[in-house]
């Protein structure tokens, strides 16, 4: 069967195996992009919820400014481990608006109890990750060495690829 009529020439391109040898869909550049940019809003918005209830919190309580700190240092990092809880199978908010599911390489599974860590990830962590790709392009450096755990998969054209490639 010519995948490139099931799926189209674009998605076709972006077919890959897992780890175990069954193929998915790449989730596309702008899916991902998007995904990625309404995780971190809701982990902001998250924030600065906890921002709010903290400083309220404060008027009532004359927390100290340790205290104020390290409530502050708590939210950065407590909201997308919270918010990563609803990412077990791989899709968040970001996810289910655009299409996208964030799935193991080895084998396509759930992400499961690694999920808040991966959140944390995601949008903490990711835009250092960029602003160092970007040093590092201009200074002549590459990629770091490493390789991926987790991959971003098309929800939809994955499921029309294992239904086109499933024994008649």
């Amino acid at each position: 069967m010519d995948l490139k009529s099931v799926l189209g020439p674009e998605v076709a391109g972006r077919i890959e195996p897992f780890g175990n040898g069954r193929r998915y869909v790449r989730a596309g550049e702008w899916a991902r992009a998007m995904a990625w940019l309404v995780d971190f809003v809701v982990v902001a918005l998250g924030a600065a919820v906890g921002l709010v209830v903290l400083a309220l919190v404060d008027r009532t309580a004359n927390f100290g400014n340790g205290t104020l700190t390290l409530a502050l240092l708590g939210l950065l990092i407590g909201s997308p481990l919270v918010y990563g809880i609803f990412y077990g199978n791989g899709r968040a908010l970001g996810g289910l608006l655009t299409g996208t599911q964030l799935v193991r390489l080895r084998d396509g599974g759930r992400l499961g109890l690694r999920a808040p860590w991966a959140m944390l990830v995601r949008t903490l962590l990711l835009p250092f990750l960029l602003a160092g790709f970007l040093v590092g392009s201009f200074s002549g450096g590459g990629s770091p060495p490493g390789s991926f755990v987790r991959v971003s998969l098309d929800v939809d054209a994955t499921r029309r690829l294992w239904a086109a490639e499933a024994p008649a």
